[in-house]
């Protein structure tokens, strides 16, 4: 935790701080420029993989409804959707606003990192394959629907905040009791835990593993909270994931 301290006591410093991809390394660049003048980037490079109905908030509140059609049933493995590299963006960025589009919905999502190939691991094992943990802010526009992929609603540029950077794995001791928040504006709209995942992240990884391979630099978003807070031009987006920090956009007319 030394090095994810050290970066946050650098955004109250003046000077320039680059986020380095797919690192925790900083390079301090001109002691002359503020605070506001810090540069970030996305600290991963590879695929990003979401999971959809993780959180038991949500089978709870879907109720009776998945027996009905479409879903006949609960779903009995994971449902996964991808978040494509051209909705990355990073910390302090915006967040575009499509035209025609009032409202976004922001979620929070806890990003396992992987380090290396991982195909078939077993649960026990699966913590073995992880890099470190990262914030995603899983937007999308507003919609019902987990049946069919959500490209339009999901997929849109910019649509995918990632940061501010990778903390090791060894830094978290225990990535199945993380508490999240997601802070509007400064208001707290959203408390939840990744303690209340229907798959802990070494089940979700072994689970998804057993059919699909991932590789060094690929995240897994282990689930966004029911609940999920709506969001309009010029509001201010923080999400907090305890021993990770803080990602925080604003959302900007595209």
């Amino acid at each position: 935790m030394a090095k994810a301290r050290s970066l946050f006591n650098d955004l109250y410093q003046s000077t320039t701080v680059e986020v380095e991809t797919a690192t925790n390394q900083v390079t301090h660049k001109n002691n002359t420029h503020q605070a506001n003048d810090l540069h970030w980037r996305v600290p991963v490079s590879g695929t990003v993989y979401g999971t959809a109905l993780n959180y038991k908030g949500q089978l709870e509140q879907m109720g009776d409804s998945l027996n009905e059609d479409p879903y006949k049933a609960p779903p009995k493995a994971p449902v996964l959707y991808i978040k494509p590299i051209n909705t990355f963006t990073p910390h302090q960025a915006s967040i575009p606003l499509p035209d025609g589009e009032q409202e976004l919905q922001i979620g929070a999502a806890l990003g396992v990192v992987f380090k290396k190939t991982t195909t078939q691991v077993e649960a026990d094992s699966a913590l073995d394959y992880i890099e470190g943990f990262t914030i995603v802010n899983d937007v999308s526009i507003p919609h019902e629907s987990v049946h069919r992929p959500a490209i339009k609603q999901k997929a849109r540029d910019g649509f995918c905040p990632i940061g501010p950077w990778v903390i090791q794995a060894e830094d978290i001791s225990n990535p199945d009791d993380l508490r999240i928040e997601i802070m509007v504006n400064g208001e707290v709209k959203l408390t939840n835990s990744t303690k209340n995942l229907v798959r802990n992240v070494k089940e979700l990884i072994a689970d998804v593993s057993e059919f699909m391979t991932f590789y060094k630099d690929d995240v897994l978003l282990v689930g966004t909270p029911e609940n999920a807070p709506i969001v309009r031009e010029g509001d201010t987006v923080a999400i907090q994931i305890e021993g990770i920090g803080t990602l925080e956009n604003k959302v900007e007319a595209e």
